[in-house]
């Protein structure tokens, strides 16, 4: 039994097929096939059932499988170990962070890090929407802290750090807020909603609550937003960390939307399990996963 023979099972079993765990190995379809029927040959018994169109992992096999993710888990564990270990203190750690949370949650871990090692500049950028995502996949971010929307699980790593919720609201003055009681979606369309343009591309675009029929106004960041809702030329949802003064003292008021209640959001860190962490990024994810219990 050798490691290469778990990476294709596992392979296998994230892609459907031999043909997509080839792809995602970067290997010969034959040769996949033929470390699979190695092990196979050695185990004793069958790991897929061949029967249907796609490999199904027979009894037998969702047993082994269930514990050859667990030693994968434990290899790529050595590997970060190993790789902090030989490697130097890196010159940068580049982390994207949602532009919907509040760094309140992150800052002393960072401040901390900072402090530890001096040598390494700490580049922090906010990123809308599918940003976050976006420069964790096309490899501009160590480390993202934002939501799993569109999050390829099996990739990565994850980490507690915070929720957000995110609450439509329009200026106290604005003609949907003058009266209480649930606004109909047919009545918002004949108001301007302002939303946030996402700068993640095409590929990781996580555009949500856009109300569909309306006309809308988009900015590129949330103070934007704020300010043209505070001047009654629109409503659209913030983040209540954004708006805790202006709710308090009114200058804005929730609105009651119709399928558009406040939404809840987990946010976690977010790294590549492909990527080896440094000296730093090891102690800064050790430092959140500290924080985060």
């Amino acid at each position: 039994m050798t490691l290469d023979q778990l990476v294709a099972l596992d392979a296998i079993v994230a892609a459907g097929t031999f043909r997509g765990a080839a792809d995602r190995l970067n290997k010969a379809q034959s040769a996949v096939s033929h470390q699979i029927k190695k092990l196979e040959d050695e185990l004793g018994f069958n790991l897929f059932s061949r029967d249907a169109y796609r490999p199904r992992l027979s009894p037998e096999g969702e047993v082994f499988f269930r514990e050859a993710t667990r030693v994968l888990e434990q290899v790529h564990g050595l590997k970060a170990v190993a790789a902090g270990l030989r490697s130097e203190q890196e010159p940068m750690l580049s982390v994207a962070i949602s532009a919907t949370m509040s760094l309140d949650p992150v800052l002393e871990v960072f401040g901390e890090i900072g402090t530890a090692y001096p040598g390494t500049h700490l580049k922090l950028v906010t990123e809308m929407m599918g940003g976050p995502l976006a420069r964790l996949m096309e490899g501009e971010a160590d480390l993202i802290i934002a939501g799993l929307d569109g999050v390829p699980i099996d990739d990565v790593e994850t980490l507690p750090v915070g929720s957000i919720t995110i609450r439509p609201v329009a200026s106290p003055d604005f003609p949907a807020a003058n009266r209480p009681g649930v606004r109909s979606r047919r009545e918002m369309q004949s108001y301007t909603q302002v939303i946030v343009s996402g700068t993640g591309g095409k590929e990781f675009d996580q555009s949500r609550d856009l109300l569909s029929g309306g006309q809308r106004w988009t900015v590129s960041d949330f103070q934007a937003k704020k300010s043209i809702i505070k001047a009654g030329l629109g409503w659209g949802g913030i983040p209540e960390h954004l708006m805790i003064e202006d709710l308090k003292a009114s200058a804005l008021v929730p609105l009651a939307i119709e399928g558009y209640p406040p939404r809840h959001t987990e946010i976690f860190a977010i790294r590549r399990r492909d990527r080896p962490m440094g000296t730093v990024m090891s102690s800064l994810w050790r430092s959140l996963a500290s924080a985060s219990m």
